[in-house]
């Protein structure tokens, strides 16, 4: 029987792609790498796949293991790569202040065994790997699903490290290897019932108005926010998109981009925030270099606000991401990504009623 082999199972995209996946073929099975840490989680996650869709009774396998160590620290990994037909790498660490020794052992050295994995697999039709849009670093102007080097500074070490991994699985796609390259950008939670494992990004803003008890509410603004756009997709658009272009023989070799082709700019976002959160938002303009320096050096600053200095960065981000490829092969999908302004009251409501979740990533 095929397998498609998993990383980053019981993360939120393996536990939604892989029944996905496995529906497309009933001789298709499922191989799941799980990190010792996440057994219990993954068995539970596996449970309720099974208990919602009998069909996967006997098809999905969990393998302890670890991107990070050599042969994915599997016993024989020769014996699975033999039965492997795709390989989908989610695996990575998503966290804006990850150290730079965390990233690159993760998202560059991890990606890296996974590609060794992958080519000694005989029978491999596709290597499904997400990436994000974030690679483009602090590149000014548009930037395409073909661009990747393009000179660009990084806001962290997280961009960095996912640049460096998106290199060397572009360069095995080059050399031959069947490969689509998923980018997302900013996720936020599910569009219909505002669903998230973790409030990051956006998500600050929206917890500082939630906190004020006043209607009339102060937010710093970094820069021209009629000139900035903010990039947001939720992930329930991001699961389906996948989903679709997966089983779309057009995706071989081809990169996506999954964002919103029309963002709003900050300063449209920061009016639909202040209408999701019943405020009435005072704008006050400050440098992005002033912002990062109060949160970072002057007491109190920090914990008053509860926005990282990473995710400054991001509210005066000059990148704009072109989804070419994305809006046409999932226009035949009838897949498109929802206007913010739109489920931006769902995303609120559930932040509003879920205080439990904080903003730390699955590592």
């Amino acid at each position: 029987m095929a397998v498609a082999f998993f990383t980053g199972f019981p993360g939120f995209l393996g536990v939604q792609l892989l029944p996905r996946v496995l529906a497309r073929d009933p001789e298709l099975r499922a191989v799941c790498l799980v990190q010792a840490k996440f057994a219990d989680l993954a068995r539970t996650r596996v449970d309720e796949l099974v208990a919602a869709d009998a069909s996967l009774e006997g098809r999905i396998e969990l393998v302890e293991g670890d991107i990070t160590v050599e042969d994915l620290g599997l016993d024989d990994p020769a014996r699975l790569a033999a039965d492997v037909t795709e390989v989908w790498h989610l695996a990575a660490v998503y966290d804006l202040a990850v150290p730079r020794d965390v990233g690159m052992r993760i998202n560059v050295v991890g990606t890296e065994h996974v590609l060794r994995f992958a080519e000694s697999a005989p029978g491999l039709t596709r290597h499904q790997y997400v990436s994000t849009c974030y690679v483009s670093g602090r590149y000014a102007g548009p930037f395409a699903e073909s661009d990747l080097d393009v000179g660009q500074r990084f806001n962290n070490f997280y961009e960095e490290t996912k640049f460096l991994a998106e290199v060397a699985v572009a360069e095995r796609m080059r050399g031959g290897m069947p490969t689509s390259i998923y980018r997302p950008a900013i996720v936020v939670g599910d569009s219909t019932t505002g669903q998230t494992q973790k409030f990051d990004g956006p998500y600050f803003a929206t917890q500082w108005l939630l906190r004020q008890k006043l209607r009339l509410t102060v937010m710093p603004v970094i820069g021209d926010p009629t000139a900035v756009r903010f990039n947001v997709v939720p992930r329930d658009f991001v699961v389906d998109a996948i989903a679709a272009l997966s089983g779309d023989d057009r995706s071989k070799d081809r990169v996506y981009q999954l964002a919103d082709p029309k963002p709003l700019t900050v300063d449209e976002l920061l009016d639909a925030m202040g209408a999701a959160t019943d405020k009435r938002i005072v704008k006050v303009p400050i440098s992005r270099g002033l912002a990062k320096f109060a949160v970072e050096k002057i007491p109190g600053v920090h914990d008053l606000l509860r926005i990282p200095s990473d995710a400054i960065d991001y509210f005066s981000h000059p990148t704009h991401y072109l989804t070419t490829n994305a809006s046409a092969d999932l226009e035949t999908h009838g897949i498109s990504c929802p206007r913010l302004v739109d489920y931006l009251p769902t995303l609120v409501a559930f932040q509003r009623s879920h205080p439990e979740i904080s903003h730390h990533a699955m590592i």
